[in-house]
């Protein structure tokens, strides 16, 4: 991915809600061009508090709704001292609308994740610490990840995944976008199939590019994950580990996609690795 960031704007557009550990906020921000939507809790006290982007896996922009996705984790991680953005993306709630964002497979969600992060640190948000901001996307949001971690390394002090998809483009074409024939008949007429022109397919997988990451990466995975197959994580983590870097997946046995029995403990186990990797 070739594109000049231009994250910048953040507006903190009206308080939504408040606890007794932080407040909630609609807020937008600019994602070059374009206008994106999303929500801020922000803990209560001085600081300044480390960040979090977030990134939500898939739902149906026609049913999305601002902030949906990760609510466990926005009000964990509030909780725990972190500012957290949770970013809508492009297409959905009250962002701009980008009409070439599926045939070109989702690459401006990766542009809104980064973008999120320069957006933080451009803006006089007394309470941040613009020193100190991670990632934490879950299924599609974490594929969104590791494309934002190979092609703009040193945005995001750190990563964690949830449930990834895969970092190789043709699995999750093969995954999901096969049986949408419409789509699958515009892919091929755009790119080739992954077995008609595997060099295109290959050039667009962060799998390749893992020598390009620099920081620490945290994923977690559920055994019986119907949606997203865990050997996708198995064989991100042994590339990341064969070039060198720091990765730390974690599998959960008899867990699923969604993460129920074992999601506090997981959460339990991200909070150690984002005090261990944004110090």
């Amino acid at each position: 991915m070739k594109t000049e960031l231009d994250g910048r704007n953040l507006k903190l557009v009206r308080q939504i809600s408040a606890t007794s550990s932080y407040k909630r906020y609609a807020i937008t921000y600019k994602s070059g061009e374009l206008t994106i939507s999303g929500i801020m809790n922000i803990p209560n006290g001085d600081g300044p508090f480390p960040a979090l982007v977030l990134g939500h896996g898939y739902i149906d922009p026609r049913i999305y709704t601002s902030g949906r996705g990760l609510a466990r984790e926005q009000d964990y991680l509030a909780k725990n001292g972190y500012i957290v953005l949770h970013t809508d993306y492009r297409n959905h709630a009250g962002s701009d609308d980008d009409p070439e964002n599926n045939i070109k497979f989702r690459q401006g969600y990766v542009l809104d994740i980064v973008n999120a992060a320069l957006a933080l640190r451009q803006s006089d948000l007394p309470e941040l610490d613009d020193s100190r901001i991670g990632y934490l996307g879950r299924s599609m949001g974490g594929g969104i990840g590791y494309q934002a971690m190979v092609a703009f390394p040193y945005v995001f002090n750190t990563y964690v995944l949830y449930a990834p998809t895969s970092a190789d483009y043709a699995d999750n074409f093969n995954r999901w976008g096969r049986v949408a024939a419409d789509f699958a008949q515009e892919v091929s007429d755009t790119y080739g199939l992954p077995e008609d022109n595997p060099e295109f397919w290959a050039g667009i997988s962060a799998l390749n590019y893992f020598d390009q990451v620099a920081e620490p990466v945290l994923i977690h995975h559920g055994t019986l994950d119907d949606s997203c197959e865990i050997n996708w994580s198995r064989r991100a983590d042994a590339e990341l580990k064969a070039q060198g870097k720091d990765v730390t997946l974690i599998e959960y046995v008899g867990e699923y996609h969604a993460f129920y029995r074992d999601w506090t403990l997981s959460m339990e186990r991200t909070i150690e690795f984002l005090k261990r990797t944004m110090k």
